[in-house]
């Protein structure tokens, strides 16, 4: 099982946190950096800092970027992924809300294509919930599942096109775990059909906020 870790914490906030990814890199799938929503307007030195570190320790730094369910122009979206590679030399793109509906496929396929021709080496979607199933083919990996653990232990449905998905390309992204039942909640994603998962223990409006002690590799 692989981790894909949405920390959006400020390095000089908790770099106990960040300290603590760094040192266990080899774990993750990939590590999702989120300076200000997005690049930012103005390099960040702490970031810049904090994505060498994890390059050289292994990880694949991914910036993020808000697709706004398909409504952003697609030139601020180049631009955004332009600063995530010119001030952090991300890997890749992490793109948010984008949108699940087949009738929105066309011009994902085309962001896709077009954030690979500007050097995005690795691709993740996350619609957050199971999307049409041609989503799936285009990108590296996508997110079908973004909720509250009581929402995925009780509501989590599972529709049949993704058991013929490669389990390395879905991920379920789950926030407001208890802590003693993260490692629950990673064998919950590989029994459901995801090699890559996000569990965390915080809560709304941004649970992604502080490293969770198992996603640290301090699981007993």
């Amino acid at each position: 099982m692989s981790l894909l870790i949405p920390l959006y914490v400020h390095p000089a906030e908790d770099p106990a946190a960040w300290n603590r990814l760094i040192t266990r890199a080899a774990r993750t799938y990939a590590v999702v950096l989120n300076p200000a929503n997005g690049p930012g307007h103005a390099p960040d030195p702490a970031f810049a800092a904090a994505a060498g570190a994890l390059r050289a320790a292994g990880a694949r730094p991914l910036g993020y970027i808000d697709t706004d369910y398909g409504t952003r122009d697609p030139a601020e979206i180049a631009e955004d992924l332009r600063r995530h590679r010119e001030w952090y030399a991300a890997d890749g793109c992490f793109l948010d809300r984008v949108t699940s509906a087949a009738d929105g496929l066309p011009a994902c396929r085309r962001l896709v294509r077009s954030v690979r021709r500007l050097g995005a080496s690795t691709v993740v979607l996350n619609p957050g919930v199971h999307p049409a199933p041609g989503y799936a083919r285009i990108a590296d990996l996508t997110v079908t599942f973004e909720g509250h653990w009581s929402t995925y232990v009780s509501a989590f449905s599972r529709p049949s096109w993704t058991v013929r998905q490669p389990p390395g390309r879905l991920c379920h992204l789950v926030y407001g775990v208890p802590e003693p039942l993260v490692p629950l909640a990673v064998r919950t994603a590989r029994e459901r059909g995801a090699a890559v998962c996000g569990p965390v223990t915080g809560e709304p409006p941004n649970p992604w906020s502080r490293l969770t002690p198992a996603l640290a590799g301090e699981e007993r």
